[in-house]
């Protein structure tokens, strides 16, 4: 492993980095270009990139699917530890105690340091994922959230109409509707995982089972 390079050791993220980058920037330019398309029907000035990346437009775009993503992330990596789906590559299997339910040893080698620690600490450290992806999706949330009320109100005041409160905007089915109709697409895309994962195999991969594994045989 050692003779290994950084791109090889690192590629995973690195790949979904540099298709994150390349989302977000086309994102971002064809965003633009829809909001001067918007504002100049209004008869308003178009902005430059710079001023649209701190538009409501953009912060509403980018945070309702970020919160959306945290959320699905979340619910799997909980609702995972209770729940199973026979013959499906992401449960754990129907009996048995699986490796992640042990409890941590100190005494293995190269443990992470709260597993040393203890206590407190390492109590923290047993839910530590599923805690900062509920933390990034509150931040998210509250980004959208902040994102569409400053782009309805700007909507608002090209029509001549007044802005209204956070508290009032929480009342309007904008917002919501924002999120459940990314709620529901992250939710299908589990249940297309965890039911296909089932039936279908892609070799090497470690979301699926051996390619001549049963179908019923539950786990990776």
């Amino acid at each position: 492993m050692r003779k290994k390079g950084f791109f090889y050791k690192n590629s995973l993220t690195i790949v979904f980095s540099v298709l994150f980058v390349l989302a977000i920037v086309g994102q971002a330019l064809t965003g633009w270009k829809e909001y001067n398309q918007e504002r100049e029907l209004d008869h308003y000035p178009s902005v430059v990139v710079s001023s649209y990346l701190t538009s409501g437009h953009f912060i509403q775009a980018t945070f309702e699917n970020w919160e959306s993503e945290f959320l699905q992330m979340y619910l799997f990596v909980v609702l995972t530890v209770f729940l199973r789906q026979k013959g499906s590559s992401e449960s754990k299997e129907l009996s048995g105690i699986a490796e992640v339910d042990k409890e941590p040893d100190p005494k293995k080698r190269n443990v992470p340091w709260p597993v040393k620690k203890g206590g407190i600490v390492l109590t923290v450290y047993k839910y530590s994922l599923s805690l900062i992806l509920l933390l990034l999706f509150f931040i998210s949330c509250g980004l959208h959230f902040k994102g569409s009320l400053m782009d309805n109100n700007e909507e608002l005041i090209r029509n001549g109409k007044p802005v209204i409160t956070a508290f009032q905007y929480l009342g309007e089915p904008r917002f919501w509707f924002e999120s459940f109709q990314n709620f529901q697409s992250e939710f299908l895309s589990i249940v297309a995982i965890v039911l296909l994962s089932i039936y279908f195999r892609h070799q090497g991969s470690p979301q699926s089972k051996p390619v001549d594994a049963p179908n019923m045989q539950t786990g990776e």
